[in-house]
């Protein structure tokens, strides 16, 4: 009778363990389907679930962590992208502006709003380039992990 009931119970874990190891599976295979359609944000939230909810699928949550290492990029590439066209008509509207200044300087004709302006400029300018350069180290580290 005892047996009996240990092999009921180890019967019973290991079609659990099964079990949860197929939903940890669905639940990644979710949030690459996400991915796919350029949902990244759900792609996170699927595979913060499957983290939270599956600890011990640990194959699957090592699948989890490249495609959230894939995402990340993705999206970090994304942004860049966009930051960095930003960033050029910023710095063209910059110099522009710079240039214009200098000129009006020199004629004693500067403004306090021209100088205002460039001064938001410069700043706008400033504040893009620190997310270039951030973007683009943190697109070089998710490489570098990938290697790894």
């Amino acid at each position: 009778m005892k047996h009996f009931i240990l092999i009921l119970l180890v019967v019973g874990l290991t079609a659990c363990a099964d079990s949860k190891q197929n939903e940890a599976t669905m639940l990644l295979e979710k949030a690459s389907q996400e991915f796919e359609q350029g949902q990244y944000g759900r792609a996170l939230l699927s595979i913060d679930s499957l983290r939270k909810v599956y600890p011990n699928a640990i194959e699957t949550r090592r699948q989890a962590l490249k495609l959230y290492q894939d995402i990340e990029l993705k999206r970090s590439q994304e942004e860049l992208a966009w930051v960095d066209s930003a960033l050029q008509a910023v710095k063209h509207d910059y110099d522009y502006l710079r240039a214009k200044v200098e000129k009006d300087k020199e004629q004693l004709r500067a403004t306090a709003e021209e100088l205002t302006m460039l001064t938001k400029t410069r700043m706008r300018r400033d504040s893009l380039q620190t997310r270039f350069n951030v973007l683009c180290g943190k697109i070089r580290y998710i490489h570098k992990k990938q290697k790894e």
